[in-house]
């Protein structure tokens, strides 16, 4: 697929289904991290990894309430919107490979390279390079060599100048989405920020404005204008052991310390798949409810996004009560691979089918 720079209504449907795809592309490879931890050890982390899944599970919801205020169809279940890990995302001149793998220290700098910020001033929004097969952002079509954007960052700032061209060309008949599909504060669930309902321009940008600040923080600033600490410092803080405090600043946290135990890990498979799994067994029954539980779970944050937002909180709170089933499976070493253990598979809402 490829993207032309935002002219049209439909290439703004095109960008915000993306940016949905995006931050739920995250969510899996979070959750491994945090499911991989024995139980009982690594409090510091648990709690850290856990607030930035809650926080991109807020990001998603802002991107779909962008969507269906400007006329868009979230469809969660459409082919494709779950990745097959590994996938590839931006990272300025190379695609970079992001994994469902276990707790490690390599996987936290997987992350902060997921939460890096945009690119430095001067730096241009998109860049030349060959496109990575796997890669889940597209290229820009700018009918010259292939374009691709230096961050997600950059991605979200396309966005937003997109969305204020068409409202300078269109005015407020660009947001003609039905209000019932917006989900509000209301049903927020836990921790920073808020859900915004996107209505008209200045809420487009807030919404905006919410997704970039705590991702990557902006300006160089390592909290955001509410005092919380953007996802890339947060994981940060896991590397270097220690935790930030205001004032701090990027690559010299002053906090209190902060306790790792990098061997409390189960060893799961990098990148499980349902094929893993052919043998008949309990095992690959665990599996398969796990992916349908995961399944549902996405369901029910489409119905949410489609106009029943009294949704939301429950299917957030599934997001973790599936951490037993998660639990079980990465307790069973993988059948005829020595040394390691079984992970769960994340699938979309359709049937879950192995032959």
């Amino acid at each position: 697929m490829t993207l032309r720079r935002i002219a049209t209504v439909e290439d703004l449907h095109s960008y915000l289904h993306i940016a949905m795809q995006l931050e739920h592309a995250t969510i899996p490879p979070y959750l491994t991290a945090l499911y991989s931890m024995h139980p009982t050890t690594n409090a510091d982390a648990y709690r850290v990894i856990r607030v930035v899944a809650v926080e991109e599970m807020l990001h998603l919801t802002l991107a779909a309430n962008l969507l269906n205020a400007v006329g868009g169809d979230t469809a969660l279940a459409a082919e494709g919107f779950v990745p097959t890990y590994p996938t590839h995302l931006p990272d300025g001149e190379t695609d970079f490979e992001v994994g469902t793998r276990a707790f490690s220290r390599e996987t936290i700098e997987t992350f902060l390279q997921i939460e890096r910020p945009a690119a430095a001033e001067g730096q241009g929004r998109l860049v030349t390079r060959d496109r990575s097969p796997r890669a889940l952002l597209p290229a820009v079509d700018a009918h010259e060599d292939d374009l691709h954007f230096y961050s997600i960052g950059e991605f979200y700032a396309e966005i937003g100048d997109g969305i204020r061209r068409l409202h300078d060309e269109m005015g407020d008949a660009l947001f003609c989405g039905d209000p019932a599909r917006q989900v509000g504060p209301e049903y927020y669930y836990s921790g920073g920020g808020a859900i915004t309902k996107v209505t008209d321009l200045d809420s487009a940008a807030e919404a905006m404005r919410t997704i970039s600040e705590q991702g990557e923080g902006m300006g160089g600033a390592i909290f955001d204008e509410e005092g919380e600490l953007a996802h890339y410092y947060r994981f940060e803080q896991l590397l270097l052991g220690r935790y930030y405090q205001p004032g701090d600043t990027g690559g010299s946290p002053t906090g209190p310390e902060l306790a790792i135990d990098w061997d409390a890990v189960y060893p799961v498979k990098a990148d499980a798949q349902l094929a893993d799994y052919a043998e008949p067994g309990e095992l690959r029954d665990a599996v398969l409810a796990y992916s349908t539980a995961y399944g549902e779970f996405l369901d029910c944050l489409d119905r949410a996004f489609s106009g029943r937002p009294d949704l939301l909180v429950p299917a957030v709170g599934d997001m973790f009560h599936i951490k037993e089933l998660a639990s079980q499976i990465m307790r069973n070493p993988m059948p005829g691979e020595p040394g390691v253990n079984a992970a769960p598979v994340f699938r979309g809402p359709a049937p879950v089918e192995v032959s």
